[in-house]
């Protein structure tokens, strides 16, 4: 249960049979991180991860209270899965909060960014499971592929502090 994954400077944590926990930190200002998860022709750029090669075909997002949000991946339509659901909180550039609701097994999932000394982030995305199993299912898949995106959100920030 207790399970932690280290990547690099990506952290995947089981905090309980129903809870996930990946902290990272990212060297970049908060309201940057911010907008790379609510924006989606930022988030496109760096979510699906590159070594499963499987590319990001939508991404709509309104990132509101009460609004929703659409990510589909896939090679083309008759291939393509698609996760949605609705912002349950959105407080920027401080926190977030939605739901994923393509599956009775969807977590809610809570990331929260904090300002660490010289314009770092610290970035803590907690997921939570309506069961143990629905946890155990998609942990297995999140270890491998989270500090990958991470790493590829690293990238982006890195080139869109360059353009500020």
């Amino acid at each position: 249960m207790d399970k932690d994954v280290s990547n690099g400077r990506t952290a995947v944590e089981r905090r309980s049979e129903r809870e996930l926990v990946v902290t990272r930190s990212f060297d970049a200002p908060v309201r940057l991180v911010f907008d790379a998860w609510t924006k989606p022709e930022l988030f496109k750029l760096w979510w699906a991860p590159k070594s499963s090669g499987v590319p990001l075909l939508a991404c709509e997002m309104d990132a509101r209270a009460g609004r929703g949000y659409s990510v589909t991946f896939g090679h083309d339509a008759a291939s393509s899965m698609t996760f949605f659901g609705k912002y349950l909180e959105v407080s920027p550039p401080s926190r977030l909060v939605w739901t994923n609701d393509e599956s009775e097994n969807g977590s809610v999932t809570t990331v929260s960014f904090e300002e660490e000394e010289g314009g770092r982030t610290l970035l803590v995305l907690h997921e939570l499971y309506p069961s143990r199993e629905a946890a155990d299912e998609s942990c297995a898949g999140m270890e491998g592929a989270m500090p990958e995106q991470f790493g590829q959100l690293d990238e982006l920030l890195v080139t869109l502090g360059t353009r500020a």
